[in-house]
């Protein structure tokens, strides 16, 4: 029996250690930028590389290729390949979630849970790690990407909801959450709501002007969004109108640094995932390459400042990216000017060629296709491109049968070279890490996505736990208010909370970081979440004191 005890012990403490095995005594940085190129597998950053060394762009090595330490397990909580939301979730919150779910605890799913799901704790809004460096060390916090403000990966920093594509509800958030920067895309998301907040809050609103985002110079909050939603790929952007990630990763660092208690950012390569659903060859390189640069922006500044941390890593993998297929015969003699010269001389994604070609009269098809990739179409391929069902010189009648014309041109593209793409969809291989840290304590080795969270949590020398700062920022509106009158209107564009007790009356709207007592406004200090699942609202627990 004794024996026995003693393996069971031993067993234990074996997957004790395990389970710790990559958590480090890491000290604390004044500043943490964390730069996540959505959706790039690793093929894609080995392709990136080639392709630099071949147009001779900058050397033999990427820039994180001098930091990366090891890989990340990413996952939802009940499946191994993720969506985007649920993945950063992760990063930010320390709990796996579900498909679609934006930094709340997900519902259990019994059969399928890879990590203990909590049944009773279902769409509790989770304190992230931008909310708890700016409540708990008041630094200032922003986020930069290139797609509309709150698409998956920004919203998992900054909201909290069940479905990442309640926009409103989303967007709301966000901008309640008094971001220092917010640069990115979206200009048709914005309400005059939102609106009217930033002017009370004294938050500098740039739409579609890059003189001005350049210029910029002030000390108080900035939001800076270029197009109505998404920015274009890199390589179709035009230069003088939008800005690169790398210089809007410059600005916002150069903004954030004004605080003396420091600053969290979150940098996202946002299209990278994008143009890899498309199986864009061209697109998934030169998009890579664009958030490599900010890469180099992020680090230098770092080694400059002596007290900023950046961790480089990808939230999950996209499209099975390959340097080689099926039909590349004597794979092993295949020539660097056979796998890359053709790739080199596009000038568009597909997207990209697509919107000029869309404009075309079918004569001119062919020579503005060779001016953008050097390739001279078949017959055929001149035909499938002519009966693409957005065309706007297409046969009607084929238009419910043919493909979009920037599929075709896609799959044109990528048949002059010998890239191969399994899937149009994420894939669950483990991700790349790369670390800089001032005094060398990265997070070496294969980390899961919950010690990514740890990671950070303990770098930005943070001291009360996520899931206390959740008590205290995100509870039920039933617990905070036990045995007073309320109700929920849920008449309004969001839904409202109303408290009375004797002569004071408390309302509270969902998604903002405001609420009015007896008519009064004042601020919140985190925003309040209402989810529609269970009838709830998440808020403050010290509301309860403002009716005492």
């Amino acid at each position: 029996m004794k024996k026995i005890t003693f393996i069971l012990s031993f067993v234990l403490i074996c997957c004790s250690i395990g389970a710790q095995q990559y958590h480090h005594p890491v000290r604390p940085v004044k500043n943490v930028i964390v730069m996540i190129p959505d959706g790039t597998s690793i093929g894609v950053v080995s392709a990136a590389r080639w392709y630099q060394i071949y147009n001779k762009l900058g050397g033999q090595n990427l820039s994180i290729d001098p930091y990366i330490c090891g890989t990340v397990k990413t996952f939802s909580s009940n499946a191994p390949i993720g969506d985007s939301a649920p993945t950063t979730s992760a990063y930010m919150t320390g709990m796996p979630q579900q498909t679609g779910n934006v930094s709340i605890y997900p519902v259990a799913d019994p059969k399928n849970d890879l990590v203990y799901v909590d049944p009773s704790k279902a769409y509790q809004p989770l304190t992230t790690i931008l909310e708890a460096a700016k409540v708990e060390q008041q630094k200032s916090v922003g986020l930069v990407v290139t797609v509309e403000f709150p698409h998956a990966t920004p919203a998992d920093c900054s909201a909290h909801y069940h479905k990442r594509g309640e926009y409103k509800y989303i967007a709301s958030q966000m901008a309640y959450q008094n971001l220092d920067v917010m640069f990115g895309g979206g200009n048709s998301i914005l309400t005059d709501d939102i609106k009217q907040h930033f002017t009370k809050t004294n938050t500098t609103l740039i739409q579609n002007d890059i003189n001005t985002f350049r210029n910029f110079k002030g000390d108080n909050k900035v939001w800076a969004l270029f197009q109505d939603r998404e920015l274009p790929y890199d390589i179709d952007r035009d230069s003088t109108q939008i800005p690169s990630l790398k210089e809007m990763t410059e600005k916002a660092i150069a903004q954030l640094s004004k605080n003396d208690k420091g600053f969290f950012l979150m940098v996202e390569g946002s299209k990278v995932d994008w143009v890899a659903h498309g199986n864009d060859a061209v697109g998934c390189i030169t998009e890579y390459l664009a958030f490599d640069k900010a890469v180099a922006a992020a680090i230098d500044f770092a080694k400059k400042d002596g007290e900023t941390a950046v961790i480089i890593l990808p939230d999950h993998g996209n499209s099975g990216f390959t340097i080689g297929r099926r039909d590349l015969k004597s794979y092993d003699k295949a020539t660097f000017d056979q796998l890359f010269a053709n790739v080199s001389k596009y000038k568009r994604t597909g997207e990209g060629l697509e919107k000029i070609l869309i404009n075309e009269k079918p004569e001119k098809i062919k020579e503005v296709f060779k001016k953008y990739t050097d390739i001279d179409l078949t017959d055929e391929e001149l035909a499938e491109l002519q009966s693409s069902k957005n065309y706007k010189e297409a046969d009607y009648m084929k238009k419910a049968v043919s493909k979009n014309m920037g599929h075709t041109i896609v799959d044109i593209m990528n048949s002059r070279t010998y890239f191969g793409f399994t899937t149009g969809g994420h894939t669950g291989e483990e991700v790349f890490l790369a670390a800089y840290h001032p005094q060398g304590d990265m997070p070496y080795g294969m980390n899961t996505n919950t010690q990514i969270n740890n990671y950070l949590f303990d770098v930005l020398g943070l001291q009360t736990s996520l899931p206390d700062l959740t008590t205290k920022l995100f509870a039920k509106h039933n617990d905070v208010f036990a045995g007073k009158q309320y109700s929920i209107d849920k008449t309004t564009d969001f839904p409202v909370l109303t408290v009375k007790q004797g002569k004071n009356t408390l309302i509270v709207p969902a998604f903002k970081s405001v609420a009015y007592l007896n008519g009064k406004e004042f601020d919140l200090g985190s925003v309040t979440v209402y989810i529609d699942k269970n009838d709830t609202f998440y808020l403050p627990a010290s509301l309860a004191d403002k009716l005492k």
